[in-house]
């Protein structure tokens, strides 16, 4: 154990503080900085909501090391090791978790009646004492290592907030009950099953006609959706230019927390440093938080051989309940995070370099009950194979066409899981993420806008990898769709409450883009029964309703996969997308794998609905996205 002297008491700080010269008068003094450097740093902080030893450090003008010594001899404070001489464990209930975390402390050492309390920001610590009560008088800082504390944090109060974040969201918005009873499922499912073999045996003819009467009910659905959202988009017409860069001098910049969820990754941090480094934003107002599991040794040997500059950390999640799910992780790091704008990005993302400046920018302009901005999605690899392109080809189509009109239609914007933007504190006051739901970003949307809050879409664009490998491929679709299906079950469990929060339009809009989603990939293999019909043969709904209801519903059928197909037409019509044209005919061979995954997804569902099918990255080498867009679907986010 160190030496220790001891610090000021509690009356002599309280009294010492308002008598101390400015920090950068001090380092001045102390031949730290100079002048010059000073009066740079106090004119980027005029813009900056960031302490002014955060931005010369993010300059380049100081060490880390040299403001907390700065800071602990200015107060004349002693600076602890923490890694040498962690707190005790006993320790943790002498201080509350949320205050820890709030203030960025935590305890160290107890000397009798006195609590050493480890801290990177002194400033901040009469409030902390404040908030104590009576007990604030007992307690002293010391100084200690930022990252030291954050480690401690998680050591000390790992368990209690692993718990936290696995219960974050309300009971009745979760559907993590589901796993008190899950034999109930399975019963449930064996007799479902087992009417319907026994129907198929009874009535074979009828049976059939009656799912494929269902699956034609949501393919009117689905396509009456598309339809719409494809008018409003061309009535609306397209960018002609991508829009400018926000001019960001005019006002306090806030500061901004990005967190991106890690897990089994063998090869992708070198190249995510490499991407997150072209961000514009000022890095000592920039945190991007790379969440990785406690137990996930593979993650943790591959960032040791990186090398992190100051404004990226790493959040270690602790294990809980055998439950490892990316919304468990961003739950848990969310209370580690500083930013007032709360961000997640995965693991293989590109984002445009001044993606951060667009979204402060907006969030300024924006009405207070805007709580959520998506930016859009594309792929980097879409030349690797046909998967690829096909799914370039999809994300183009869902992203630059559907979405876009589903908002301009006024509906619930479901969100992807990633380049998602939230204030922070309504994704508090929502509970963050359901740390069970496999689609928490759908379920995320639609609880944002069930509390009346707005979604908006952003034109910036982040790069992904494309999944260009079948199986892989399932998958991750399964997922998506177990999700759906799941997040459909969570709040179609009062119907009436969900009309009532969303009104008759969005709800409809909600079957549809959940419900309808699963039945058409799930149910596709009854509807490609129509071309059977084009060789001849006799179709079972023939039989049961007549030739002429037989041929309506094919007619349907095929005009639904000719306007799927001039959707995906003029959805890649643009620039970046223009040399997919014609693989867009070979799309109809590639949705065949969805019915597979939706199997998949199904069996999951009542198996295992909380288990997360990891999708690897790092699969193909990374082509370099381009500088700027392709146009994008302009002032969006204004009208949803």
């Amino acid at each position: 154990m160190n030496t220790l002297s001891l610090p000021l008491s509690a009356p002599e700080v309280a009294g010492a503080i308002p008598q101390l010269q400015p920090f950068g008068r001090y380092l001045v003094e102390q031949d730290i900085i100079d002048q010059n450097d000073l009066v740079h740093a106090l004119d980027l902080q005029c813009h900056m909501d960031a302490p002014l030893g955060e931005i010369l450090i993010s300059e380049g003008l100081v060490e880390r090391d040299q403001i907390l010594q700065a800071l602990a001899a200015q107060r004349h404070l002693q600076i602890v090791d923490l890694t040498r001489d962690p707190p005790a464990l006993h320790l943790a209930p002498k201080l509350p978790a949320s205050l820890c975390l709030q203030y960025h402390i935590v305890p160290w050492m107890a000397l009798g009646n006195t609590l050493l309390v480890a801290t990177n920001r002194p400033d901040q610590f009469d409030k902390f004492r404040a908030c104590m009560g009576p007990e604030g008088a007992r307690l002293l800082p010391v100084m200690a290592d930022n990252l030291q504390i954050q480690h401690q944090l998680s050591r000390l109060y790992g368990s209690e907030l692993a718990q936290k974040a696995a219960t974050r969201v309300p009971a009745a918005d979760s559907c993590r009950a589901w796993e008190v009873n899950p034999e109930r499922r399975i019963i449930w499912a064996a007799l479902i099953l087992a009417t319907l073999i026994g129907a198929l045996v009874a009535a074979p003819l009828w049976t059939i006609t009656v799912a494929m009467l269902f699956a034609f009910v949501t393919l009117l659905m689905s396509t009456t959706l598309k339809a719409a959202a494809f008018w409003s988009q061309l009535r609306h017409g397209p960018a002609k230019t991508a829009p400018q860069p926000p001019d960001m001098a005019e006002y306090p910049l806030p500061r901004v927390s990005v967190l991106v969820p890690l897990l089994r990754e063998k090869e992708i941090a070198g190249a995510l440093i490499k991407r997150l480094t072209r961000l514009t934003y000022p890095k000592s107002l920039l945190e991007v938080v790379l969440v990785l599991e406690a137990e996930d040794e593979i993650t943790k040997e591959t960032l040791a051989r990186t090398d992190l500059p100051d404004w990226i950390s790493v959040i270690e999640v602790p294990a809980a309940n055998q439950l490892t799910t990316k919304p468990r992780a961003l739950n848990y790091a969310l209370d580690f995070c500083k930013g007032s704008i709360i961000g997640v990005w995965d693991a293989e993302d590109a984002p445009e370099a001044d993606q951060i400046e667009r979204v402060v920018n907006r969030f300024r302009e924006a009405p207070d009950n805007v709580a959520c901005l998506q930016g859009f999605l594309d792929y980097y690899n879409s030349t690797s194979n046909w998967i690829s392109r096909c799914f370039t080809i999809e994300y183009a189509t869902w992203w630059r066409m559907l979405l876009p009109g589903v908002a301009r239609l006024g509906l619930v914007i479901p969100l992807g899981g990633t380049t998602l933007f939230f204030r922070r504190d309504i994704l508090e006051k929502l509970g963050g993420w359901d740390a069970h739901n496999v689609t928490e970003d759908a379920d995320l949307g639609l609880r944002l806008a069930r509390r009346g809050y707005k979604t908006e879409l952003l034109p910036t664009v982040t790069y992904e990898e494309a999944n260009c490998r079948a199986w892989p491929w399932v998958r991750q679709r399964s997922r998506w769709l177990k999700g759906f299906l799941i997040t459909w079950c969570v709040h179609m469990r009062n119907p009436a409450a969900l009309v009532k929060d969303l009104g008759w339009l969005r709800f409809w809009g909600i079957q549809t883009m959940l419900l309808a989603t699963f039945a058409q990939f799930a149910l596709a293999p009854l509807l490609w029964s129509f071309w059977l019909t084009l060789f001849g043969m006799t179709h079972p709904v023939e039989i049961t309703l007549g030739s002429t209801v037989m041929w309506t519903m094919a007619g349907v059928f095929i005009l639904a996969e000719v306007i799927n197909l001039s959707i995906a037409m003029v959805a890649v019509s643009g620039p970046r997308h223009r040399h997919l044209i014609g693989w867009v005919l070979t799309t109809p061979l590639y949705f065949p794998m969805g019915a597979l995954a939706a199997y998949k997804g199904l069996h999951e569902f009542v198996i295992s609905p909380f288990f997360w099918d990891k999708t690897q990255h790092g699969v193909t080498a990374e082509v370099e996205a381009p500088q700027a867009a392709s146009p994008l679907p302009p002032a969006v986010a204004h009208r949803v």
